[in-house]
């Protein structure tokens, strides 16, 4: 990869780990289901102006948009609403790698290396000891909204490779069209009339800027770039750097929340980071060192 386009998928990490402080920051002024209705409403605004056929079959679409949307960012945002920190839920959302891996074997027949099956164990080890430490109620209940998001986020993946779309920019701007509709009906069932007015009418600049940069700069900007690299590079070029996500989510959250983790916190997420660090990247990465030149 040319420096320029190393520098453009560190981007995409900084914007998708810099998302989650901002989710924290909107979810001040919104109701966690209508500011994601909201979300991807406004993501869905470029289609005014992207024209062409649909990238994917119209039922595809509709599955992805409830994976994705729907059922993920719903429970994304509930749980960060009850009070999951920004930092943990960048990491823990993470684990869609490994359920992805698992869900790929199940259906799609795949066979993971050996060293992923390792990691994916590590990282599970990781993700019990973040939801060991964290007290019962509320907190217990956020964390495992957030696993069951990254749940989700997986089928949502396996639904996109058996898609057969191309162009991933307009794939994720016609998706956003699926889920405000659900997203807006269940804000009006279980977070109720009045709150959603009080959100609408009190709304300040904080909250419309939250709602701005994860619409337009998590999902389209980032979601673009993202999908330029994967056209010109192979996959296993850039999917490792999707692993500085938690990363960058977690300093975000140190540096502009305040948040902090116990001793035990860090080990849990250096397991996670590891274990994905193990499933993601390519044998060779492992193997470089051990090569000896031959005659």
């Amino acid at each position: 990869m040319s420096p320029l386009h190393i520098l453009l998928a560190l981007l995409v990490t900084l914007i998708w780990g810099l998302n989650f402080v901002v989710i924290k920051v909107g979810l001040e002024d919104f109701p966690p289901l209508l500011f994601c209705a909201l979300r991807f409403a406004l993501a869905a605004l470029p289609l005014l102006v992207l024209r062409g056929p649909l990238p994917a079959p119209w039922w595809r679409i509709v599955q992805i948009g409830l994976l994705l949307g729907v059922i993920k960012f719903g429970m994304l945002f509930v749980g960060m609403h009850m009070g999951m920190p920004a930092g943990l839920s960048s990491l823990v959302l993470q684990s869609q790698v490994f359920f992805t891996v698992v869900i790929a074997v199940l259906f799609l027949g795949e066979r993971p290396r050996p060293a992923a099956l390792a990691g994916l164990l590590l990282a599970s080890v990781g993700l019990v000891l973040i939801g060991v430490q964290r007290p019962l109620g509320d907190s217990l209940l956020a964390f495992g909204l957030v696993v069951a998001a990254a749940l989700a986020w997986a089928f949502a993946n396996i639904a996109t490779k058996r898609s057969g779309a191309s162009d991933m920019l307009r794939l994720i701007c016609w998706v956003s069209l699926v889920p405000p509709l659900p997203l807006l009906g269940l804000s009006y069932l279980f977070e109720g009339p009045q709150a959603i007015g009080d959100a609408l009418q009190h709304i300040s600049w904080r909250g419309i800027g939250a709602l701005l940069f994860i619409a337009f700069f998590a999902t389209t900007l980032g979601f673009a770039i993202w999908s330029f690299l994967l056209r010109r590079y192979p996959a296993s070029q850039v999917t490792p750097f999707a692993l500085a996500v938690p990363v960058s989510g977690l300093l975000a959250g140190w540096l502009l929340l305040g948040e902090s983790l116990s001793t035990q916190g860090w080990l849990a997420c250096a397991l996670v980071f590891g274990g994905l660090a193990i499933t993601v990247l390519p044998a060779g990465w492992f193997r470089r060192g051990s090569r000896t030149p031959t005659g």
